[in-house]
């Protein structure tokens, strides 16, 4: 690094910032009045959209998640894929088992002997007792 100190902004700065530029106001105004690079406004309110104003931490400062709740994540995580690999590959035996099903069907269609009398089962001859 350059042995320059870095700036932290506070999430109330930001937010003030944020809902200037949403009202209209230039960013080279805000940035001017401010002293702030205006290049920085837009990081800011990328954040903000993705997260809302829990994204907009102090630079440098963990997020609540990857504290003491990281193991938890990380299994929580593991357990998701786990379950995901677990549906794919049922999805896949089921799309087998429906092309087995698919063609057995279309064997019995085509073996299946046309009938010449239009559904009209014909008539027997009666039992006269």
């Amino acid at each position: 690094m350059s042995g320059e100190k870095r700036r932290v902004y506070s999430r109330e700065l930001k937010l003030s910032v944020i809902a200037r530029m949403e009202a209209g106001e230039r960013v080279s105004d805000i940035s001017r009045e401010l002293g702030v690079p205006g290049v920085r406004f837009y990081g800011w309110m990328k954040l903000y959209r993705l997260g809302g104003a829990e994204n907009l931490r102090l630079a440098r400062r963990p997020r609540k998640v990857w504290g003491a709740q990281a193991p938890k994540r990380a299994k929580d995580l593991a357990e998701a894929r786990r379950q995901i690999d677990e549906l794919e590959r049922k999805i896949g035996q089921q799309q087998v088992e429906l092309d087995f099903f698919q063609r057995a069907l279309r064997q019995v269609g085509e073996t299946r002997q046309p009938s010449d009398t239009g559904g009209v089962r014909a008539s027997t001859r009666s039992c006269k007792r």
